[in-house]
């Protein structure tokens, strides 16, 4: 019953932020096959020695005060690591099953001089049938930005308490965030932001950026706006973001496509814990057709402008 109780919650609380109604939301995650995936994240603490007791009761207003400057700290400190990024977006049919996909791999290490490395690891290839890629999209999504509630951001922000919830087995006090105010040049966290109760620290968010023309888009012609995005502890001290993703329909003159997209940041490492770059992985068969190439039945029959303002909020590749 207290699950019921919290779900319930929580949908009214996302569904009021977003302007939708809660059997809207539900309707998503019911008859659409393909949305139902297994969980791909695991958010879990590290260390060897046992967890102090719980912190008592803070007012809300140190909550986030606490949270904000640890985001600072966690975005000065994620230059200072390599890891290895999957980019992945698939098509599905209407039995559920995958009809196409784009995938690329690629190691980005830091090295002890201060130049990143960046090295593909598996090149792009790509089956999608409803939308051509171009190399402008695929710089788009290394600018999805994260950390938007740092302590310099949040005179920008409303920010409301609206309860407590597990995510996986850490303890989160939940918040809704909206910006005061939306500009053009500059796009703003919308959403809702779980942090852990015991280290008041960002755990997982769930939102879309915004800007006065609407909504941002991962990818221009594609309907990824809204992204859900899980932490992953390294190192024992810092929260980063290890799992993305997001579920929408793609609107073709064929008909509607679901599409996911899903990155994961892997291997984290940092600097100068690998003094050379890996070795690239060797090209594509002749045979997969190759990521640049148009599908035939690309919506449009060439791709969409970029949006009209790219996000510049702190981010991350």
């Amino acid at each position: 019953m207290k699950l019921l109780q919290r779900l319930l919650i929580y949908s009214f609380a996302v569904s009021g932020l977003f302007g939708v109604s809660v059997t809207a939301l539900w309707a998503q995650e019911g008859p659409q096959g393909p949305m139902e995936a297994p969980a791909e994240h695991h958010v879990s603490r590290i260390g060897t020695e046992p967890e102090p007791p719980a912190p008592p009761s803070l007012p809300v207003e140190e909550i986030i005060r606490r949270f904000s400057q640890k985001e600072d700290e966690y975005l000065k400190s994620r230059p200072n690591y390599g890891f290895r990024k999957s980019v992945r977006i698939q098509e599905f049919g209407p039995d559920g099953s995958a009809i196409g996909e784009f995938l690329r791999v690629t190691q980005y290490q830091k090295m002890a001089d201060g130049r990143v490395a960046v090295t593909p690891i598996e090149k792009p290839q790509s089956t999608l049938q409803g939308v051509y890629l171009a190399p402008e999209d695929l710089d788009a999504l290394d600018r999805i930005p994260a950390y938007a509630l740092t302590s310099g951001q949040l005179a920008k922000y409303e920010l409301k308490f609206i309860g407590r919830e597990l995510v996986d087995e850490v303890d989160c006090y939940i918040f809704q965030a909206k910006p005061k105010t939306v500009e053009r040049a500059k796009a703003y966290f919308e959403g809702v932001v779980w942090v852990d109760a015991q280290y008041l620290e960002v755990v997982k968010t769930y939102g879309k950026w915004v800007t006065d023309q609407g909504d941002t888009r991962g990818i221009a012609q594609l309907p990824f706006s809204l992204f859900e995005t899980y932490r992953e502890n390294v190192d024992g001290k810092y929260w980063f973001p290890n799992y993305l993703r997001s579920d929408d329909t793609l609107h073709t003159k064929e008909g509607d496509i679901p599409v996911r997209l899903v990155i994961k940041w892997t291997d984290f490492k940092p600097a100068g814990a690998v003094q050379s770059p890996p070795k690239a992985a060797p090209s594509p068969s002749s045979g997969a057709p190759p990521a640049s190439s148009p599908a035939s039945s690309a919506p449009g029959g060439a791709p969409a402008p970029p949006p009209a303002a790219a996000p510049q909020a702190p981010g991350q590749p």
